[in-house]
């Protein structure tokens, strides 16, 4: 991992990204027992809101979330490029706050209601996220993500709680039942589009490739729980999406408080006790 493989990430991480976003439609629609739209429709989607015009409530809506797309691209470069772990989750949680703050920004009540839930999301997976960086460092001495993937075992072996608590809040940050609370994935949720309501054209289409490059920096550190070995590590990253996927299909939206609390309670008691179980380890 070196510059080079973050550069990588600045410039595949979308066409990646939108293929997720394609696999996503496509396998979900498959599940509930229809065709579902081509695998490039969200690549068509996007192309066409560039074409559109774009109306904003306010003009600083647009610079919040033009700041959110560059913190995710610089989360993702420093992530890829075998940076500081601790680095990186600070990037990503800025570019949580400037999208909770567009979302405010646009004095509609469904925005504003979806930004209030946008920042209890970030409440509830910031835990689990932490935890899983505390539990790398104590297992491979390092919080840079180079020395984390050269590590010659798979850490799942050591960090099955802490990948549990991982893996509980990934719909949170896929935008995905149960934990699909701050902006609808699917049509039929209550709340239009939450967070995202009062954005059109350009601007919405800069939220979605944002969106498309959080997928691929999300998944690769799901793929940092078995990267010792690489081929190991894609098909493992694969079946985690493809799980997602079923939790997806197969469960409801809960309401915020149930999702906060079962969030921390997953990263706290699985999390905690492989936290203790690594403290023991070291003597």
């Amino acid at each position: 991992m070196n510059i080079f493989t973050g550069i990588a990430f600045v410039f595949l991480a979308p066409l990646l990204g939108g293929l997720v976003a394609g696999f996503d439609r496509k396998i979900s629609a498959r599940l509930q027992g229809r065709i579902g739209p081509p695998l490039f429709q969200p690549f068509y989607d996007v192309g066409k809101l560039l074409q559109k015009e774009n109306l904003v409530v306010r003009k600083s809506q647009r610079l919040y979330m033009e700041f959110f797309l560059v913190l995710i691209i610089l989360t993702g470069a420093i992530f890829f490029s075998g940076g500081d772990l601790l680095l990186v989750i600070f990037a990503f949680t800025m570019a949580g706050v400037f999208f909770a703050l567009g979302g405010y920004k646009a004095s509609s009540p469904y925005s504003f209601i979806g930004a209030q839930r946008e920042v209890l999301q970030m409440m509830s997976y910031e835990p689990a996220v932490m935890l899983a960086a505390v539990g790398m460092y104590m297992v491979t001495g390092s919080f840079q993500v180079a020395d984390i993937v050269a590590y010659p075992q798979p850490l799942i072996f050591k960090l099955p709680g802490l990948f549990l608590a991982f893996f509980f809040i990934l719909p949170i940050k896929f935008r995905k039942s149960p934990f699909d609370l701050a902006t609808s994935h699917h049509a039929h949720q209550e709340l239009v589009k939450g967070i995202t309501t009062e954005f059109s054209g350009r601007t919405l289409a800069l939220i979605e490739i944002a969106h498309w490059y959080e997928y691929i920096f999300v998944l690769g550190i799901g793929y940092l729980f078995f990267a010792s070995n690489v081929w190991l590590g894609l098909v493992m990253t694969l079946v985690i999406f493809e799980l997602l996927l079923v939790v997806d299909n197969a469960t409801a939206r809960v309401r915020w408080q149930a999702m906060l609390g079962s969030a921390w309670v997953v990263a706290l008691i699985a999390g905690g006790l492989n936290i203790i179980y690594l403290m023991l380890l070291r003597g």
